[in-house]
Formats: structure tokens, C-alpha cells, sequence
């Protein structure tokens, strides 16, 4: 399946007559914990191949609005009976808070389901490697929300690379938000888009060397943190990493706590011999914009300006997270049709995780730290018990 006819409009009666629906979809949230992610159930609509079947969630309200916004025929309490009665050939697992995510995706894989998955992939890198083997052995195919994978301007970026617009590649920059979240939870909710942002240029890291503060101290016990959303340990309010992907090329990380910031910081820069680009991290709307710089010198002036990166507009309807969720489910569904991987996958996911501990690991062994991490057991551990502890 390569379906490249995107929809005006949203509305259940502007679907094109097709044949009748081939996968059953499942949605799985919990209202309270994690809710529905950013709209990650939301989506099947656009779609019509797909059918939502019916939608989980323990708290009596929120499924009922799930179900009613869905169009969903039926609803359940427990995820675990959802499985078990409608046998869905695919389910979206919602909910921002991870600390679920280990259980509702091996129960998902168990069951032979297909998976749009919200981010993060995993609290742990424990976790992360337990769900790449359960969804493995189940030979499903899983794709997780990094939508930027999927992004016009992505793709067109890339196709400009591998041209040789910007020449040879030297370099990837990305921050995390930095807003109210800077530092630890900045990393691990925001920063997973910088880091599969880096592997889509770069490829697989081969290592890193990190440094992690909190008001410039060292990173110690009383540093950790309580998230506002549970997804797995955190600490540190300022931070700064460089992994290494081989061939001289580097990419470089970092968040700061601070008190003036723009949106345009959390993005990705990509420097050539020949030039850069720049990419925002937002697919659509006013600040979704993607940039070209032809100059070696990485500035513009003496006639060599940014340029707008001008990519294949594709739109479901002009909303933002419904358009970014659809570019996702179409390469899943194309991946479930023909037996490759999704654009992001559990692999691609469980690197995430994996840059993240690895730069934890960096600052408590106060070393390079090569991937994949021999220990892998989050670093943060060691600060709970009290003792300093590495890969």
C-alpha cells in the first residue's frame, strides 16, 4: 500500500468511497495518567482502510469521551480485555506517561498487534530492551510519535544532504525545549526528537562524553528530581553532550534551566562543508519553516542568504497533530503491507533511551562511554543507592 491521496478535510463524510475497512484498530489512553498523548488515537479516520473497533481506559469519563471521539463501537476498562475480545490487528498506545509502557506494549505485542506508539519509546533502557524483544518475537511492526521522521521538510532536508547541497557533512546541533522542563525531563521528553533527528543524518552513535550540572554543581544525590509526568528518573537543570557517529562526524546536545528562550531553539542545525541546514522541530503551523545556508561560512551575508526549504506540502485537514499522527500512520501501514521496518521503530526508539542513560552514564563515570551500554541499568540508580556507578 502506497497512499499518497491526503484528504481536504477531516470529516467522517468527506472519506472517499473505498473498499471496505482491512485492520482493526484498537486505542488505548488513560485519562489521568498520560490521557491520549497528542492525539495519537485520533487519527485512524483518516484512513480509510482502518476501523476503530473500540478504546480502553480505566476511568469511566475519559473512555466515554474516547469513545465518542473515536466513533468507536465499543469500550472497556482494562486494555488487557480489549485484546482479548476484539483482537485488533493494531493499536495505538496513547498515554505520555511511560510508566505503563512496558506492560501495555508486551501485552500489545502478545496479542500479534501492530503499534503507533506516543513517545517517550521508555523510562528505562531496562525496558526499552524488553520491549524490543517482546515486539521482535512477536514480529509486529511498531512505530513511535518522533514525527519529525516523517516531516516534509525532513525529507526534502535530507534529499538536499545526500545531494550534496550543504557538501560534506561535519556536524548536527539540537536543544531541548528548554522551557519549564530544562534540564533532565527537557532530555528525555524533548530531546529524544534531537537524538532521532541525529541518527536520521548521522546514523548509529558510537559513543558519548556528557557533562551534567544543576546550578553548576556536579551532579550528586540531591539533584534528582520529580518530573512532572512520571517517565523514569531525571536530574541535572543544565547539560551538554557530543556523540560521536564515526568518520570524524559529531553531534551536540544540550539544555539549560534559563530565563528567556524561543521555540526555534528546539530544533536540529546540520553543518556541511558547504553550508547548513536548519529544521525546527514542528511539522506544521507558523514556525514549521525549514532553512538552507549555501556558505561555507555558516553565516549569511555577502549575497548568500537563508533560503526556505520548500518540500511537497501534504495536509489531512490543516490540523497540526492530526497531519503530523497521519504521516506516521501512513508509513506504518505501508511497513505493515510490505514487511520493512517504520521510519521509527522500536530500534530507533530504544537509541533514545539509549543516548539518554549514556549521557547520565558519562557524567557519574566522569568518561566516554561507548554504545551500546554493557550496564543497562539507568545511572540515576546509582545516585538513589549512593554509590557512583557506570556501564
Amino acid at each position: 500500500m502506497r497512499r499518497r491521496h491526503f484528504l481536504a478535510t477531516t470529516g467522517a463524510a468527506a472519506l472517499p468511497l473505498r473498499a471496505a475497512p482491512t485492520h482493526k484498530v484498537g486505542v488505548i489512553g488513560h485519562t489521568g495518567r498520560g490521557n491520549y498523548g497528542h492525539g495519537i488515537g485520533d487519527v485512524w479516520p483518516a484512513f480509510p482502510q482502518t476501523r476503530v473497533v473500540a478504546v480502553a481506559d480505566p476511568d469511566a469519563e475519559g473512555r466515554a469521551a474516547a469513545k465518542d471521539r473515536t466513533g468507536a463501537p465499543r469500550a472497556y476498562a482494562d486494555y488487557r480485555e480489549l485484546l482479548a475480545k476484539e483482537k485488533p490487528d493494531i493499536v495505538s498506545i496513547c498515554p505520555r506517561h511511560t510508566d505503563q509502557r512496558l506492560a501495555m506494549v508486551t501485552a500489545a505485542a502478545e496479542a500479534g498487534c501492530h503499534m503507533y506508539l506516543e513517545k517517550p519509546f521508555a523510562g528505562t533502557l531496562a525496558d526499552a530492551d524488553l520491549m524490543v524483544a517482546a515486539i521482535r518475537k512477536a514480529g509486529v511492526r511498531v512505530q513511535l510519535a518522533h514525527q519529525m521522521r516523517r516531516s516534509p521538510y525532513t525529507i526534502k532536508a535530507l534529499e538536499l544532504i545526500a545531494a550534496g547541497e550543504i557538501g560534506e557533512l561535519h556536524e548536527v546541533r539540537g536543544r531541548g525545549k528548554e522551557d519549564f522542563r530544562a534540564g533532565g525531563e527537557d532530555l528525555v521528553v524533548l530531546g529524544s526528537h534531537i537524538f532521532d533527528m541525529m541518527r536520521a543524518v548521522l546514523g548509529d552513535p558510537e559513543w558519548v562524553f556528557a557533562h551534567v550540572t544543576s546550578s553548576g554543581e556536579e551532579l550528586g544525590f540531591d539533584h534528582l528530581s520529580k518530573p512532572n509526568e512520571p517517565i523514569g528518573p531525571v536530574a541535572g537543570r543544565q547539560m551538554a553532550a557530543m556523540f560521536s557517529f564515526g568518520g570524524g562526524r559529531h553531534g551536540f546536545f544540550a539544555t539549560k534551566q534559563s530565563s528567556l528562550t524561543h521555540p526555534w531553539r528546539f530544533g536540529t542545525h546540520v553543518y556541511g562543508a558547504k553550508g547548513r541546514i536548519f529544521l525546527p522541530n514542528q511539522i506544521y503551523g507558523a514556525s514549521s519553516e525549514g532553512f538552507i545556508l549555501r556558505s561555507p561560512a555558516w553565516i549569511p551575508g555577502r549575497g548568500r542568504e537563508w533560503e526556505p526549504i520548500e518540500p511537497d506540502h501534504r495536509s489531512f485537514g490543516g490540523q497540526r497533530n492530526l497531519t503530523a499522527n497521519a504521516l506516521m500512520v501512513e508509513d506504518l501501514l505501508d511497513a505493515i503491507e510490505s514487511g520493512r521496518e517504520p521510519a521509527c521503530s522500536e530500534r530507533a526508539g530504544r537509541w533514545t533511551v539509549e543516548m539518554t542513560q549514556g549521557m547520565y552514564a558519562s557524567q557519574l563515570r566522569r568518561a566516554v562511554m561507548d554504545f551500546p551500554l554493557r550496564d543497562r541499568t539507568h545511572p540515576l540508580e546509582s545516585l538513589r543507592a549512593g554509590v557512583r556507578k557506570g556501564a
